[in-house]
């Protein structure tokens, strides 16, 4: 594994285990399933990276729940930021992209709020709520914005400690396995 690569996955084997109050599953968990449910899906290994690493921007945060806090993190932006130095847009925009999605579908699709965890109904507040008519036609143009859904998707359903059967260590060798998929 590269330098970079090493890094993001230092990253989640020491900061991994940060939770927000209002999530079942600290961030390597969540990542995994969201992953896992990418894999699931058929989706590319791009995709799948992107949707274990879609909230690594959440790992740089100085604060333990920063909703709580009325801060948005903009974790989205941070880690697509950061991830932009080792890996392709087909990894970083629907990164970037996914609060965006969660506005998009908010504002578009019926009971979709009613499937957001608590901290994340908290934060959609700081992000901007509901994306009116005008921005949801400009979100659709955007040329990752279908990949950027889907994840959003795949997050609201990998909140749940239940589903995760395995355990830290088969988490980062997924994740290892991941990076070495996308980056080979």
């Amino acid at each position: 594994m590269r330098h970079f690569e090493s890094k993001v996955f230092d990253l989640y084997q020491n900061r991994g285990s940060l939770q927000y109050q209002g999530e079942a599953l600290d961030q390597l968990s969540h990542g995994w399933l969201c992953a896992k449910n990418a894999r699931i899906s058929s989706a590319s290994s791009a995709l799948c990276l992107a949707a274990f690493l879609h909230d690594i921007g959440h790992l740089f945060s100085e604060h333990e729940t920063p909703t709580l806090e009325a801060i948005n993190d903009r974790h989205e932006m941070r880690g697509a930021d950061y991830l932009k130095v080792g890996f392709a847009d087909s990894v970083t925009e629907p990164i970037r992209l996914h609060v965006q999605a969660k506005r998009y579908l908010v504002a578009s699709t019926p009971g979709y709020l009613e499937l957001l965890s608590e901290d994340s109904v908290r934060s959609l507040a700081l992000q901007g709520g509901p994306m009116p008519l005008h921005e949801r036609r400009h979100f659709e143009t955007h040329p990752y914005s279908k990949d950027a859904i889907r994840l959003r998707l795949w997050d609201e359903q990998s909140k749940q400690r239940h589903l995760v059967p395995i355990s830290k260590k088969e988490m980062l060798s997924d994740l290892r396995l991941l990076i070495s998929e996308v980056c080979n």
